[in-house]
């Protein structure tokens, strides 16, 4: 292996590694020198030891989207706190529950393990199941009665990769999220 692809290697790694140090210092509750080297020396280890594909990033960040998925995730998970917190002390009925299958656009593994990721941090879902090869998500949710409410919450989940899609994705999975919501919008047009 000559230098330059070590360097390249490296330079690929590079978001891994900052993600790893920073994962460390958090989980630590310090923000401190000490922190930050022993996080490096962690994320070495693991990325020598546990050696792992190379993950393919599209090299794209959008910064303004992914200020729009923060904020929007942000209220997500109150809205979703204060909804669940709700139905545990309503006693007057029990919250519906269901398992939902959820198609996704994408078939990048990054992707996908973002929207199922989100969508299981959110109060009152939670990942069950990935089918890889067909690109669905299976997600128990709690909160729903009707065939509405189940419809609900699937295009709440494919509204998270289309954000995730728009903050981090390439430009042609922006492309195919874009035709996929047209063709759901005209759809839902002649069902209705």
């Amino acid at each position: 292996m000559n230098s330059k692809t070590v360097l390249v290697s490296v330079w690929r790694q590079l978001p891994f590694f900052i993600w790893l140090i920073a994962l460390w210092m958090l989980l630590w509750g310090q923000f401190t020198v000490l922190s930050f080297l022993t996080g490096l020396a962690v994320a070495i280890f693991v990325t020598r030891v546990f050696r792992l594909p190379a993950v393919e990033l599209s090299g794209r960040v959008n910064l303004w989207w992914g200020f729009v998925f923060s904020l929007e995730f942000v209220l997500a998970l109150v809205r979703g706190s204060i909804t669940v917190a709700w139905q545990v002390l309503d006693f007057r009925s029990q919250p519906g529950t269901a398992i939902i299958a959820v198609p996704l656009v994408t078939d990048d593994d990054l992707i996908m393990t973002h929207v199922a990721v989100t969508a299981s941090l959110i109060p009152g879902s939670l990942l069950v199941d990935i089918d890889r090869d067909r690109r669905v998500l299976y997600l128990h949710v709690i909160g729903v009665r009707d065939q509405a409410q189940v419809d609900a919450q699937r295009t709440a989940v494919q509204h998270w990769e289309e954000r995730i899609v728009r903050a981090v994705g390439s430009r042609a999975q922006g492309d195919a999220i874009r035709a996929a919501g047209d063709s759901r919008v005209s759809d839902r047009r002649f069902a209705g």
